[in-house]
């Protein structure tokens, strides 16, 4: 019966439009509706074909794309990896000599659309934007500045389309997947960088180094009469703090005039602090790197996050994208070298703490806010309570928000660490990331801090395809025979802080934090009682000073002296039998 009534719930056939469930939606008249393209114009777009109501799928996306390079030398492609399901992953290069790229020291923008690819705006604004670049007026955009621009990056996830991937969406038509075919989420991946896509594009950020990278996505959640919202890694928190300030003080109020004059109403990415309830306030981000911004502050690549809202219509969104990345290049020709400065400052810049995690302030900042009426409902059906939005416009003028920018975890940044020549995945993983290294040639013994897990607990389910494990240390300071093939990884480096953050086994998204090393958890070697009690006798004979801890230990813990195992094993693992690798992480710290 089961299986029965689960066919009929998938063989459902809805009706209703995306216009019909969702909330009201304000009327829109902004100058960009004349950067739209007839379907008679030779260059117009698949997506103008519908008036920016349809999105083309993966084929006729690149066959525009290859047209469009056949006709230029300003426009080159580049396959930079290939998906699980063996789909292209293309880079579209775009300058006034795309193969000096990376070369020519001009101000470099990567745009990246389609990382969740049912949420696709960034491509079909792209498209159009390369168009009038290539076959416009728009070439001048180029002149000084160079253009990296991804259209899908899940390629697997965009042909997974449908009508019903994203009831909360207003268009395109069919939208593709959030996950990718191994249903990882990319914006998840950047630091365990498991997908190939991901892998991929850590490649392309290695080679390139791009000055300002904008990764292009559509919101979730709450209404507000914003279309276009974005974020980054503020300066109060941020790792990258020149570019941080960069971000607040230049993109951010040249974008959001840019876009207010084009029509579009640009806005802070925040959440509602409260889902049901917008008027107590919003929660400030401060992304780990996990995420596209985390990681990009990590590495001082300054990121913004992009978020056009899901209940503004497709041809909304595409248009107020197709403004932000025309006036990212603009100010790119402007403040290009101001930004490349900021970012070599954060690259040389050798901080002695380094926070690993942020937790948010009890005490608010306060910010104007271009809401939309809230009220609350209950459905007569399941009886559930729930909150939706009338349409009706609400200016809050001074609305709460709690910012993460209290720091919840912190560490002195270490010398180097140490990687024995068994952790493969750890060094393959550190290469990847642009991470430098060196090879230790022949055996040295080195005073180094061993940690030892005092505390563990694994995830009780998968989280991104992994079980992931958290732990409290003892640290103490032993010299430790290092073998030949150990692998040093120093912190002054331009990415010693992305070196910290997948070494220091606290840090929220480090390998050991995702799972990589479970084998310091299991111990292969025991006792054999009849064996193990003359050992015993014999060793706290010899040993005075053993004898008189295990004494103080039994007044200490009336537990341990009440419990037969309980003793046993506490000598047994004083005993040089014990496995000494046993909850003792891998990687030694200088």
């Amino acid at each position: 019966m089961k299986k029965i009534a689960l066919a009929l719930a998938c063989s459902i056939v809805f009706s209703v439009t995306a216009a019909d469930h969702l909330p009201p939606l304000p009327e829109w008249q902004g100058s960009t509706l004349s950067l739209i393209k007839p379907a008679q114009h030779p260059w117009v777009t698949p997506a103008e074909l519908s008036d920016l109501s349809e999105t083309p799928d993966y084929q006729s996306t690149i066959k525009y794309l290859e047209r469009l390079a056949a006709s230029t030398s300003m426009v080159k492609l580049e396959v930079i990896g290939q998906s699980p399901q063996g789909r292209a992953i293309y880079l579209v290069k775009a300058g006034t000599d795309p193969d000096m790229i990376g070369r020519d020291n001009k101000p470099l923008l990567l745009a990246q659309a389609g990382i969740h690819s049912g949420e696709i705006d960034g491509k079909d604004a792209g498209l159009m934007l390369l168009r009038d670049i290539v076959q416009g007026d728009k070439a001048d955009l180029l002149k000084e500045v160079n253009l990296l621009f991804i259209p899908i990056f899940s390629v697997d996830g965009h042909e997974r389309s449908g009508k019903h991937n994203r009831m909360n969406q207003r268009g395109p038509e069919l939208q593709g997947w959030r996950s990718t075919a191994q249903n990882l989420n990319l914006n998840r991946d950047y630091m365990k960088a498991e997908a190939p896509e991901m892998q991929a594009l850590l490649k392309l950020l290695n080679r390139y180094q791009p000055d300002l990278y904008l990764d292009l996505h559509v919101t979730d959640g709450e209404d507000y009469q914003y279309d276009i919202t974005y974020g980054f890694n503020e300066p109060f928190a941020a790792l990258s703090p020149n570019a941080a300030s960069w971000l607040a003080t230049s993109f951010r109020p040249a974008l959001d005039q840019a876009l207010t004059e084009a029509g579009h109403i640009p806005g802070p990415l925040v959440f509602a602090y409260d889902s049901s309830d917008f008027s107590k306030g919003l929660a400030g981000s401060t992304s780990s790197p996990r995420f596209s911004n985390g990681y990009g502050d990590l590495r001082h690549i300054p990121t913004v996050l992009v978020e056009n809202h899901s209940l503004k219509p497709y041809k909304q969104r595409v248009l107020g994208t197709y403004v932000l990345l025309e006036h990212s290049l603009k100010l790119l020709q402007q403040q290009g070298a101001v930004l490349k400065l900021a970012k070599k400052a954060d690259e040389n810049a050798r901080p002695q703490r380094q926070v690993l995690a942020w937790k948010a302030s009890e005490t608010p900042d306060y910010i104007s806010f271009k809401g939309v009426e809230a009220v609350q409902k209950k459905d007569p059906i399941t009886g559930v309570q729930y909150q939706t939005w009338t349409g009706k416009p609400v200016n809050f003028e001074q609305l709460p928000v709690y910012w993460e920018k209290e720091v919840a975890a912190e560490i002195e940044v270490p010398t180097a660490y140490w990687i024995p020549p068994e952790q493969q995945a750890v060094i393959a993983k550190l290469a990847l990331h642009g991470v430098q290294f060196t090879s230790l040639k022949s055996p040295k013994t080195i005073q180094l801090q061993q940690l030892t897990a005092t505390k563990h607990q694994f995830a009780t389910q998968p989280f991104e395809g992994r079980f992931g494990v958290k732990a409290e240390f003892s640290r103490h300071w032993k010299k430790i025979r290092l073998p030949a093939g150990s692998i040093r990884v120093s912190t002054d480096q331009p990415l010693g802080a992305l070196a910290v953050a997948l070494l220091e086994p606290t840090a929220p998204d480090s390998l050991f934090s995702w799972g990589y090393m479970p084998g310091m958890f299991e111990r292969v070697e025991y006792f054999e009682t009849y064996a193990l009690v003359p050992l015993i006798e014999v060793a706290l004979k010899q040993d005075k000073k053993l004898k008189a801890e295990f004494e103080e230990a039994l007044k200490q813990d009336k537990k341990l002296a009440s419990d037969p195992n309980a003793k046993l094993q506490w000598l047994y693992q004083r005993l040089p039998y014990y496995d000494q690798n046993y909850l003792k992480y891998p990687i030694l710290i200088e």
